[in-house]
């Protein structure tokens, strides 16, 4: 077995969980366990028909972890050609779109050779979506290192990049030929980070699980801390959740827009902020579930004691409320509905919105008055 005895050890410490995401036209299947990157070729070496893996990364990532799975796949006699891009949402652009094709095409890889994003959403979006167009679709490997990408945007096959206009504007759906989950490369992430992608967690439990949410209640600690078994329980129940929504509506036609819970907020906030350290995704997720839950309290859908819980259990692990808890200034409403007014979901000129009637039961409204958002927003900042 390749690696270091430290990566040896984290191999064998957990069985692998299997999740198939099952689709119309096929499916794939999701691998989540711990110390999986280091043995990658065992899952990958049947997909590689040149014998050579072509690896997206960012710059940081790489440093940490693609040496990982070099050795284990240069072990297995598969050779490995490492490209990178800034890390950031500055790279999820037409520039770096561009420049990985042309990489691609220097190194002459086929059009059946599959792309490996090896990093967190970022990674996974502009290579997929480079797979996507490239030679009219080529597949491509998600090999998630942060939590956020591991529950949420390394499934379901959304790529996109962004434009000065808003985040994911441009993109295309082109599911993934598999998903490795390795969660010990969480271990590597910054404590703010793991929240990131935390809140993405409980957004599946407050959507349309509320026992799913109840044992984060329990065990959210746990998660956050690294303890294995929960890491991989716990990505492994979100990847479930979406394999199924994204099994009945894969292209979002309906029931798929559900797992934008908080997202109409959050896009909006990403943008005044500017897309960057300021303000991290996963931040912006928590601040828009608790939006959405006060916007469906105000319009009389949600109890007030459903908003009280969803509140605490942000407030127990750490996750922020308000703007102001991350040192932001108090956004303008006005500008903020301006952002919003771009968002993917609007028909007709009309904002399509995420509401609840409680914790797990999450449903569709495209019947939410400017007016009403615009009260929330100015109260949220009073708050």
């Amino acid at each position: 077995m390749p690696g270091t005895p430290a990566e040896r050890q984290r191999a064998v410490s957990l069985a692998p969980t299997r999740v198939d995401v099952r689709l119309p036209d096929g499916g794939y299947e999701i691998v989540i366990g711990e110390g999986l990157l280091g043995g990658a070729a065992r899952f990958l070496a049947e997909r590689l028909p040149r014998r050579r893996a072509i690896v997206v990364s960012d710059e940081t990532v790489a440093r940490l972890h693609a040496p990982t799975l070099s050795r284990g796949l240069q072990a297995a006699g598969i050779a490995t050609t490492l490209l990178t891009v800034p890390p950031g949402e500055g790279s999820k652009s037409f520039a770096e779109v561009e420049r990985l094709v042309d990489a691609l095409e220097a190194l002459r890889v086929e059009r059946s050779e599959p792309v490996l994003a090896l990093g967190g959403g970022v990674v996974g979006d502009l290579a997929g979506f480079v797979a996507a167009v490239r030679r009219r679709g080529s597949p491509f490997v998600q090999l998630p290192t942060t939590l956020l990408a591991q529950v949420d945007s390394a499934v379901g096959g959304k790529t996109a990049i962004n434009t000065r206009h808003g985040k994911n504007l441009v993109g295309a759906f082109h599911q993934p030929a598999l998903v490795l989950s390795d969660v010990g490369t969480l271990a590597s992430l910054p404590r703010r980070e793991k929240l990131a992608g935390y809140a993405e967690m409980v957004k599946y439990g407050l959507l349309g699980n509320p026992a799913f949410f109840a044992w984060l209640e329990r065990n959210g600690r746990a998660v956050l801390a690294g303890d294995s078994a929960a890491l991989v329980h716990a990505v492994a129940q979100c990847c479930r959740d979406k394999a199924a929504i994204v099994a009945r509506d894969e292209r979002e036609m309906g029931e798929r827009a559900l797992l934008n819970l908080g997202h109409t907020f959050a896009h909006a906030l990403e943008a005044e902020a500017g897309f960057g350290a300021r303000l991290l995704h996963g931040e912006a997720v928590a601040l828009g579930c608790v939006m959405a839950f006060e916007l469906s309290a105000r319009l009389g859908h949600c109890p007030t004691a459903d908003v009280a819980r969803v509140l605490g259990h942000f407030a127990a692990v750490g996750l922020p409320s308000r703007p102001a808890e991350l040192g932001l200034p108090d956004f303008p409403p006005e500008r903020l509905l301006q952002h919003m007014a771009q968002d993917k979901k609007v028909r007709d000129g009309r904002l399509t919105f995420i509401l609840v009637r409680g914790i797990g039961q999450a449903f569709i409204s495209r019947a939410v008055e400017a007016a009403e958002v615009a009260a929330l927003l100015r109260s949220a900042a009073a708050a």
